[in-house]
């Protein structure tokens, strides 16, 4: 007989042995196993290599602008960018110096920092389409460590001051409060920045996807309220000091209405009549902004026009409205920040610093996906990083990107970073020649502005009952850290959002119950017998899945909702049957003690139409720990205690990996280790055991 028919009959004889109870088999490929030790000398290798490519490699991606300068499509981009730095341009002028009121801060300075910020990021950006520049939630932030410094320093509200003993680094012999602010605010934008480009070396870009939308939104709404409630004093001409600690919105309202009679008509006046021009004319912008090319600039055509009535009606003389001031042109030398001051305000830096990356990067990537481009998470932590640290030598605060100015950016033709150029080149011509000319404005105008500006966020109140329908668990996420953020603390705000959104994932592995499948016809398909009609069970074989990771969080609620859905605790039958041994112990005579334990140990199985087996389906489980393996090994043991064996199926090889090395598989307590690719495979596998074993399922 030749060889082949030999092998073939042998193979063929082995399979009719077997029978259907040998499950299909991978054959799992052998991982090499490199010792740490090679595994860091590998990446430290890859990381320190220095060659003219790597050099040349480390440039084009540290400064992007080099490696897309070149491919520049000027005939076709050139005046999309010209036209959307323009409008852009235009509009930061007003913005800036209203945003510069809010960081507590004279109005040049906001004009500085969205000049900086603008060419620093068409260096380092790689987002085509954000527009970086002041972020009212971050002048909020750096407003509130402001005057919290001003407080601590002795500096009196709204008031010039000389310098006290304990403020040091101070370019200049005498700094008054101004100058302090001004010192605050450099210092703590420095701190913030180098948090950033520390993040972007750890390479730890991959935070921003812990803040999720319904996060940011809620901290960004909550913000604005407070936003709002600051600003009132300007709108009254009230000269109140900003409120400090837990609850400053609703301290700030009380002193407002304690003070309500000292309002200053002229400013009330003047705040009624640019509330009547800017919502209506924002709204047109907003309706009407597929048809025009361009948004209309209604908020520098309102400064010039409350600026030139201040000037000639003489509001500051006459009425004593506040104005915003003298404004210098040019730039100011460079200044260091005050070193003495970084412990003061560390932590408030690192909110900040998070913040800020977080905005720049969901809406540089939320873009960047809209016209299909990709954008570096590490590098945008450099980028607006620098954009904090190189500004605050100048006397700039915080930046990010921001998101109505990056709308009318992409709406009016924004091709690439060429067009923040151009708008740095507006705030240029604004510093060195027309700045001086809003000395007359009144800073309830800027307060008006700002308050405009806040619609957005707060159109998210009524959006409410739309996202409770769509998903409970993102609007209740939404509506703790928005009310935190809002009536404690801001920066508590994000800290209570980011906790109360992992609390969420984890009480949603911990609420994930085990369900009863049903095999559907023929297919290898089975589903929720809750869910689904038409779904039949196989008889002796009952098949379960637990949708999560099992681990020390939930492995107690997983054992309970099994037992619960077999219809059988182990250790409640383990309890009543040493309750019964224990009264058959105490009496004397009566039934045959072996019968009632072979009664007892059988009702289960007589109750639940002889099922011998359990199948769990792991599929959805992502992973085991010390206490997951432990839990299956728990159940496996107590219920083959009971004759009932426990199958596991469709485990990953990251979980058959777990249960090798938690010792799950144990020849030798009789769990071989078989695995079952399919449901179907634990099935065919569970009734060749039950007809090979007979009627006797139960094992005393």
């Amino acid at each position: 007989m030749p060889i082949e028919e030999v092998c073939d009959s042998v193979s063929a004889e082995n399979d009719a042995k077997k029978g259907d109870d040998v499950p299909f088999l991978l054959e799992e490929r052998e991982k090499e196993k490199v010792p740490w030790k090679e595994v860091l000398r590998r990446k430290v290798e890859k990381k320190c290599s220095c060659s003219s490519a790597r050099v040349k490699a480390l440039v084009v991606d540290s400064i992007p602008i080099v490696k897309w300068l070149p491919k520049y499509q000027f005939k076709n981009w050139i005046i999309g960018d010209a036209m959307s730095g323009l409008i852009v341009g235009i509009l930061l002028v007003p913005q800036s110096i209203a945003y510069s009121l809010l960081a507590e801060q004279d109005p040049i300075y906001g004009l500085y920092t969205s000049f900086f910020a603008s060419i620093i990021y068409t260096l380092l950006g790689t987002s085509r389409h954000i527009s970086v520049g002041m972020f009212g939630v971050l002048c909020l932030l750096v407003g509130q460590v402001v005057d919290r410094e001003l407080t601590l320093a002795g500096y009196p509200s709204n008031t010039n001051q000389t310098t006290l003993g304990n403020v040091d680094n101070i370019t200049g012999p005498i700094c008054d409060r101004s100058c302090y602010a001004v010192t605050v605010a450099a210092t703590l934008t420095f701190t913030a920045g180098i948090y950033q480009v520390l993040m972007g070396l750890l390479q730890v870009g991959f935070v921003s996807v812990y803040l999720s939308d319904s996060l940011l939104s809620g901290f960004a709404t909550g913000a604005s309220l407070t936003i709002l409630t600051s600003q009132i004093k300007y709108f009254l001409g009230l000269h109140l000091p900003r409120a400090q600690g837990w609850g400053s919105l609703i301290k700030t309202w009380i002193s407002l209405f304690k003070n309500l009679r000292h309002t200053n008509i002229c400013d009330l006046i003047t705040s009624i009549l640019c509330l009547l021009v800017l919502i209506p004319t924002k709204e047109l912008n907003d309706r009407f902004k597929a048809k025009l090319k361009a948004p209309i600039p209604f908020e520098l055509f309102v400064v010039i026009a409350a600026t030139l009535a201040s000037h000639f009606g003489q509001f500051e003389e006459t009425y004593g409205s506040d104005v915003a001031g003298n404004i210098p042109t040019g730039f100011m030398p460079p200044q260091l920040p005050n070193w003495s001051l970084i412990p003061n305000i560390a932590i408030d830096a690192f909110s900040i610093a998070l913040v800020g990356f977080a905005i720049t990067v969901s809406l540089s990537e939320m873009f960047a996906k809209k016209h299909g481009y990709i954008v570096d998470p590490n590098q945008e932590m450099y980028a607006i990083g620098f954009c904090n640290i190189i500004p605050s030598f100048f006397r700039c605060f915080t930046t990010s990107a921001a998101l109505t100015k990056t709308l009318v950016k992409e709406s009016t033709g924004c091709q690439t970073q060429i067009s923040g150029l151009v708008t740095a080149l507006v705030l240029l011509l604004v510093m060195l020649v027309i700045a001086p000319a809003f000395y007359s404005l009144q800073k309830c105008v800027l307060a008006v502005i700002i308050v405009v500006n806040l619609r957005g966020a707060l159109r998210k109140f009524g959006d409410i009952p739309q996202m409770w329908r769509v998903n409970r668990v993102d609007t209740i996420i939404w509506l703790i850290t928005m009310g935190t953020s809002a009536l404690v603390n801001t920066e508590l705000g994000l800290l209570v959002g980011v906790l109360v959104s992992a609390f969420c994932v984890l009480g949603r592995t911990q609420s994930a119950q085990v369900r009863q499948l049903g095999q559907a016809g023929d297919r290898e398909l089975f589903e929720d017998i809750a869910s689904y009609k038409g779904l039949q069970s196989q008889p002796g074989v009952a098949v379960f899945r637990y949708e999560a990771p099992i681990y020390y969080a939930n492995q107690a609620l997983f054992k309970k909702s099994l037992y619960r859905n077999v219809g059988l605790d182990p250790l409640k039958e383990k309890a009543r049957r040493r309750k019964l041994e224990k009264q058959r112990n105490q009496k004397k005579g009566g039934e045959d003690p072996k019968q009632e334990m072979d009664v007892s140990t059988n009702v289960y199985l007589l109750q639940h139409n002889s099922v011998h087996t359990l199948v769990i389906d792991c599929s959805p489980v992502l992973f085991l720990d010390t206490a997951g393996v432990n839990a299956l090994k728990e159940v496996c043991k107590d219920y083959k205690e009971l004759g009932v064996n426990v199958l596991l199926a469709q485990c990953t090889s990251s979980v058959i990996e777990s249960l090798r090395r938690g010792g799950y598989y144990d020849p030798k307590k009789g769990t071989k280790e078989i695995q079952f690719h399919t449901i179907n495979d634990a099935i065919s596998y569970a009734q060749s055991l039950k007809s090979q074993n007979g009627d006797c399922d139960t094992v005393v």
